[in-house]
């Protein structure tokens, strides 16, 4: 059986092949990247794969069972044909199922929204495509938070508009466990699942955080425009939005959801305090 992995040289990518390798040995899993040189490392065969590019897929997918398709990071009104370059190829060349990494978040109400929809759009294309299908929900990441700290510091605090929302954070190596188990539980086929971890605020992030590197962080809430206008100006307009829509989602409850992560990984998630622990101790 032949695994692929699309996105190889990004860190979910990566992450979710060395949990591949762990499960079905490397002669079997196949990352995809557009520069395959980015994915060398990985130590498996690597195969050339633009998001942009359908022919790229059509060579990239031969001979493969089962894909992962990693949603791309352009922008929301590009993503879902770049999406549909995967699909189209997996269908041609007779890829038996598709595990695609979709998102947690509010479809209508944020600056976020759009790609939620965007998002939710290509879970429709993979549950009509005719292969066996498995649709994650990731949660979002704690590693930008962690490698903020130095800032966080800085301000004397985590600074942003999710108020006392609640969020179920997670970290790529959970993700990667997750989504290897996916790939390899033919039990789960047509499901849709939440992987997110254990929910917390943005008060406990600090609290866990202090508790780990012994700072002494505070939150505090600021109005969504005040953190749209801070994060645009550090960020830029596109990315900027993005963010504060995010955390805006955080603050209406978007992020609030039921966790699959057990069901999905046969395991419970690490909690937030351990996903912190460990993160430390790996950086």
């Amino acid at each position: 059986m032949k695994i692929a992995v699309t996105s190889a040289s990004g860190k979910l990518g990566g992450a979710i092949i060395k949990a591949l390798i762990q499960e079905i040995g490397k002669e079997n899993v196949v990352g995809i990247a557009r520069n395959t040189s980015k994915a060398a490392h990985l130590g498996v065969e690597v195969r050339k794969g633009d998001y942009n590019n359908r022919e790229d897929f059509n060579e990239a997918l031969k001979g493969i069972d089962k894909v992962l398709l990693i949603s791309g990071m352009d922008k929301p009104e590009r993503r879902i044909a770049q999406h549909q370059n995967v699909i189209e190829a997996a269908k041609q060349n007779g890829v038996q199922k598709i595990v695609y990494t979709s998102i947690v978040g509010d479809e209508k109400n944020t600056a976020f929204s759009p790609v939620v929809q965007s998002n939710r759009q290509t879970e429709n294309d993979v549950r009509n495509s005719g292969m066996d299908f498995i649709i994650g929900r990731n949660g979002i990441y704690i590693e930008p938070d962690l490698e903020y700290i130095d800032t966080y510091i800085k301000e004397a605090g985590i600074i942003n508009c999710a108020a006392d929302g609640k969020c179920g954070y997670t970290s790529r190596q959970e993700l990667g466990y997750a989504y290897s188990q996916l790939l390899l539980n033919d039990n789960l086929n047509g499901k849709t699942l939440n992987l997110v971890g254990e929910e917390i605020t943005q008060s406990q992030l600090a609290d866990y955080i202090n508790q780990v590197y012994g700072t002494t962080l505070s939150f505090k809430d600021i109005s969504v425009e005040a953190y749209k206008e801070e994060r645009q100006s550090a960020l830029g307009d596109f990315l900027g939005t993005i963010i504060a829509g995010i955390y805006e989602g955080i603050r209406n409850g978007a992020n609030d959801v039921t966790s699959d992560f057990e069901t999905a990984a046969g395991r419970p998630h690490k909690s937030a305090l351990e996903l912190i622990q460990h993160y430390r101790l790996a950086n």
